[in-house]
């Protein structure tokens, strides 16, 4: 059995464009962004207009907001499979404030370990997964955590799996 160890590098907005967007209104030394502020409700509300796209891929498809409520993860954990949604976008924002971890993988068919790509999400900052982006399902780390998503309703199926090899050891140990 080969084995590989993921080991999480920081979530920015510029590593993680091949894969989609941040979405966050803090830069990444704390300060508050201007980009995409919008004043509203007679100068009483800041609007971060436009921070993601929901992608659909057809015009007969609606974008709908849920609530996952994820359950810890334990670690060491094994990955044994990625998923991907070919017909929209889908994006997850925490709700109660944690930390998550967030697994993608290069845009390629026949993923391997070298492929993928960790990252550690401050539970201030979204996540928006590009359509047709291979990831592994919502990964939440202390405690239950709650996220907002916004995904895509519509005809035919919008989730792809790819499980990997049972010959390969691939982990998140932290």
């Amino acid at each position: 059995m080969t084995s590989y160890k993921l080991t999480p590098k920081p979530l920015t907005k510029e590593a993680f464009a091949p894969f989609g967007d941040v979405v966050e209104i803090e830069d990444q030394t704390g300060n508050i962004s201007q980009d995409n502020l919008i004043m509203i409700n007679g100068g009483n509300t800041e609007r971060y207009d436009s921070l993601a796209k929901v992608q659909l891929s057809s015009p007969e498809d609606t974008a709908v907001i849920n609530i996952f409520r994820a359950q810890p993860r334990s670690m060491p954990m094994n990955i044994e499979m990625m998923e991907r949604h070919p017909r929209g976008s889908q994006s997850f924002h925490p709700l109660s404030g944690e930390d998550y971890l967030v697994l993608v993988a290069d845009s390629v068919e026949a993923l391997t370990p070298e492929h993928l790509h960790l990252f550690l999400a401050k539970g201030t900052q979204g996540i928006n997964y590009h359509l047709n982006t291979w990831h592994h399902p919502v990964l939440g780390l202390n405690k239950v955590c709650d996220f907002l998503v916004v995904d895509r309703k519509g005809e035919g199926n919008n989730c792809e799996e790819f499980f990997f090899d049972k010959a390969l050891n691939i982990t998140i140990d932290l």
